[in-house]
């Protein structure tokens, strides 16, 4: 399959350049800045934002592991989801997004989310709200075969490769969310795994050992 991955330099980025290429796949890595120290086999220096359809057509999937840590960035998510929403609707592409566990139903009833715990830290309120949005807007596209993929709470960069996890919905009990874990290259498998296997069209999930 042919796939583009943006925010190619990030972490999780990183590990799905290398995760897909070991599987075989042809990937375009896209990231907005050139870095010195990291080489791919095929990158294009580009703003999400700025692609175009000749950019990307012909590709398979559209992995977006944009990381936007301050309110000046933040809206790059939602934003680029749109674009890109822009560029795909009507079309088999696959738009596949990574998104954080503040976004995560804590009941049955989807009236509460992780971000509505009374310990949920201050200062990660304002991104949780950034991605609630972006979730919400990318749900509302039916035209578009979009899967929104969130990690374990527990997230964690320096993690080893052990190829299990597991795939569950978007709601999960508290106790069992703060718990929950996975590895940066665990969660890069299952992302290529779903993307081999062509499921959770249009559904939200989380990912865990």
């Amino acid at each position: 399959m042919k796939i583009i991955v943006i925010g190619a330099y990030g972490k999780s980025g990183r590990e799905l350049v290398a995760t897909a290429e070991k599987n075989g796949h042809d990937v375009l890595a896209v990231a907005h800045r050139k870095h010195a120290d990291i080489k791919f086999k095929h990158e294009l220096i580009k703003s999400g934002l700025d692609l175009t359809a000749a950019d990307i057509a012909g590709y398979d999937v559209i992995i977006d592991a944009i990381s936007a840590w301050t309110p000046d960035t933040f809206p790059i998510h939602t934003d680029t989801a749109m674009h890109i929403a822009h560029l795909i609707k009507g079309t088999t592409t696959r738009y596949i997004k990574i998104g954080g566990a503040g976004t995560m139903y804590i009941n049955d009833e989807h009236t509460k989310m992780l971000r509505d715990w009374s310990d949920y830290p201050e200062a990660n309120l304002p991104l949780a709200e950034v991605l609630i949005t972006n979730l919400d807007r990318i749900r509302s596209y039916s035209d578009m075969a979009w899967t929104y993929v969130t990690p374990a709470f527990n997230y964690d960069p320096d993690g080893k490769y052990t190829g299990q996890y597991q795939i569950a919905g978007e709601d999960m009990n508290l106790n069992t969310l703060l718990k929950s874990y996975i590895s940066y290259k665990d969660m890069a498998k299952a992302i290529i795994d779903l993307v081999e296997q062509q499921r959770y069209i249009r559904q939200r999930i989380i990912v865990l050992n």
